[in-house]
């Protein structure tokens, strides 16, 4: 039995991209060790190998996100999900605002390689690559993330951009540039 998934055509085009990214062996489906190899990527970020205790978050929110899209939406429990699993986890985050704040947290943490508590623009960029495993054309992204234009990303800020990117359904929100440019489908 398949979920109703709501996710609009622009939701499905922007996150098409990261259900791409997740996917490391690229068989069209999201499983566990897709989620391993995420917490993988992410944990050769320099201040993540540097701090013991970023890398136990790391690794947990990478893999317990794993743990969440399987138990709400692999209905036939077979391990694999696919796009439409994906979105219609999607359409259940706003019922778990705390774990998306979670993972905002720490991907924050994460990127904030020099720790002064706030992202530039250059450490968005190896957000982007991280993401993607690979390096990504950003252009000019960061300037439309970056609303009150001091060149960084607050913790604030990142949280509530965090949040849009994976839930939002109007084009015209900064939050959809968190992980990149969308692909121009709609």
């Amino acid at each position: 039995m398949r979920r109703h998934v709501m996710a609009s055509e622009f939701q499905r085009n922007k996150l098409r991209a990261m259900f791409d990214a997740f996917d490391a062996d690229g068989n069209g489906y999201l499983e566990e060790e897709d989620f391993a190899a995420l917490a993988v990527r992410w944990g050769r970020l320099p201040r993540v190998r540097a701090e013991s205790e970023l890398a136990v978050r790391v690794e947990n929110v990478m893999r317990g996100w794993w743990q969440q899209l399987s138990a709400a939406v692999d209905a036939d429990g077979d391990g694999r999900i696919d796009m439409d699993d994906l979105l219609a986890m999607v359409d259940l985050l706003p019922s778990v605002p705390e774990a998306v704040t979670a993972t905002a947290d720490t991907v924050f943490d994460a990127v904030d390689e020099n720790g002064d508590g706030r992202i530039s623009r250059g450490e968005h960029k190896r957000l982007i690559d991280t993401w993607h495993g690979q390096a990504i054309e950003t252009g000019e992204v960061f300037d439309r993330l970056d609303q009150d234009g001091d060149g960084y990303l607050s913790r604030p800020e990142f949280a509530a951009l965090w949040t849009q990117f994976w839930t939002s359904d109007d084009p015209s929100e900064p939050g959809n540039l968190m992980c990149g440019e969308p692909p121009q489908v709609w």
